[in-house]
């Protein structure tokens, strides 16, 4: 089936609906939560977890933070893992649920084509051998075949971990290690269509671990499958829900970005899934790479010349990444006079863009009207079709991510909480206070979430300003497309 979290539980009905109404995206979610589609394929903050248990809190404007006394530490290598487990509040948002809908289907009455196929209005068609089948979805107008759970996966770049946090119940339902030596310093994280992470490792390498415990394969000897389930992580070897790791030997590998692969006609999933990394080989390019999402194998590569007419030559390369509605790899550079480049995936032919001068640029993203936006203290928006750049200063950071639809925000770090630019004037709509903030993500229930750069996140109701934390982090730093929304926005029909 392909309904999502938005529709999991009281919490997923809150804010009167007014998010489920304001966009064609999530009303298409709502639809598809009522009819069967298919099955799924398958500033900083320097708190600390030092093992400590932290409790959460709820607050309009305001940050409150107790410390227990727990610990749940184990030894790094073996079975666990170090880390606090961070607890978790409710957040005192209005639960109320909405009147149910349901809907009436009448006869099956209809008429008969010229080739002797005759369609009723129960979406029934009938041959002229006699046979009844049902008519495939019109994938064009409908949300993609998603899971049912959805997550969060901040990066614990210090731990060399990835936490898997449930976005309804704002709790550590996972962590897991991403390379075998565990010194890979993640960072970036992304999410696709069917719902499972990818990771890139600042250090070199990539590796995807599945959301969904049913595909985890028995790889260990030990009877049963072995995955962690809490702040817990097991050792390399150990867990069984890495899908697959593939090394590479990069001096700074930083952007990871899922793009669409083919959608079946039958039940509009997303299947041969590709993945989008870059890695700085400092031999005076940089490789734009695009990955077997099965099996994590390199399906094309590219190297864009550093230097001159190239991308600059700096440590870092390509910093953030994105893909667009046609499947096409966008990435920034970090700094005041990086570039900005698009691969289309077709041909991986390439253009490069200048950047507006001034802002130290940090985070990126595409939205839903594919507009191209770079962040930091500004907001630049860059129109790929008049290659045109609008700025303006609005008091933004780092990260940044937007809302779909005419009237989402698009949603920056501030370093302490976030802000809220509307996308086509680029003036500031909202500020709201939370725990700290580096990387941004939206949710499919319309929530904002902000990673601190430290040990914790929070959830945030974008209406009242009310957040939620979670403190059991260790070491985070993630900006990216962490939830897998924005890469579904991009897709749907506005």
């Amino acid at each position: 089936m392909c309904g999502f979290s938005l529709f999991r539980g009281a919490a997923a009905a809150t804010r009167e609906g007014a998010i489920m109404k304001r966009t064609n995206y999530r009303v298409l979610l709502a639809v598809c939560a009522a009819v069967s589609c298919g099955d799924s394929g398958a500033g900083s903050d320097t708190n600390s977890a030092s093992g400590s248990d932290s409790s959460p809190s709820t607050s309009a404007n305001a940050t409150e933070t107790t410390a227990g006394t727990g610990d749940n530490s184990g030894t790094n290598g073996t079975t666990a893992g170090t880390g606090g487990q961070g607890m978790t509040g409710t957040t005192t948002a209005a639960t109320t649920a909405g009147p149910e809908t349901s809907t009436t289907t009448g006869p099956a009455t209809g008429s008969t084509g010229p080739d002797g196929t005759s369609t009723t209005t129960d979406g029934a068609t009938t041959t002229e051998d006699g046979t009844t089948g049902v008519e495939p979805p019109d994938c064009d107008n409908m949300p993609p075949v998603m899971p049912e759970a959805s997550y969060l996966w901040a990066a614990n770049s210090v731990q060399g971990t990835i936490s898997k946090i449930d976005t309804e119940t704002v709790t550590e339902v996972g962590r897991y290690i991403v390379r075998p030596d565990s010194a890979g310093s993640p960072s970036r994280t992304s999410v696709s269509l069917t719902g499972h992470v990818a990771v890139a490792n600042r250090n070199g390498g990539v590796t995807k671990i599945y959301s969904d415990e049913s595909l985890c394969q028995e790889s260990n000897g030990m009877p049963g499958i072995q995955t962690s389930t809490d702040n817990q992580f097991l050792a390399w070897g150990v867990e069984e829900c890495i899908a697959w790791h593939t090394p590479m030997n990069y001096a700074s590998q930083r952007p990871v970005a899922w793009g669409l692969g083919v959608q079946n006609p039958q039940t509009c999933a997303w299947e041969d899934e590709e993945l989008w990394t870059s890695g700085n080989n400092q031999g005076g390019s940089l490789d734009i790479i695009v990955l077997d999402g099965d099996d994590g194998s390199i399906k094309e590569q590219i190297a864009v010349p550093t230097g001159g007419d190239g991308l600059n030559s700096d440590f870092y390369g390509i910093y953030g990444a994105a893909v667009d509605g046609d499947g096409n790899f966008w990435g920034s550079q970090l700094g005041t006079s990086g570039k900005l480049i698009k691969v289309v995936r077709e041909d991986m032919s390439y253009k490069i863009f200048d950047t507006p001068d001034g802002p130290h640029w940090y985070g990126m993203t595409v939205d839903s009207d594919g507009y191209v936006w770079l962040c930091s203290n500004t907001a630049g928006r860059f129109d790929p079709e008049t290659e045109t750049w609008t700025t303006a200063a609005v008091g933004g950071w780092t990260g940044c991510m937007a809302d779909v639809g005419p009237d989402g925000l698009l949603w920056m770090s501030n370093g302490d909480g976030v802000v809220g630019v509307n996308r086509e004037t680029l003036q500031v709509e909202k500020t709201w206070a939370a725990a700290g903030s580096y990387g941004i993500s939206v949710g499919f229930d319309g929530f904002v979430w902000a990673v601190a750069n430290g040990s914790t996140l929070s959830k945030i109701n974008p209406e009242t300003g009310e957040f939620t934390t979670y403190s059991g982090l260790t070491g985070a730093y993630t900006y990216s497309d962490m939830i897998g929304f924005a890469l579904a926005g991009v897709i749907i029909p506005q």
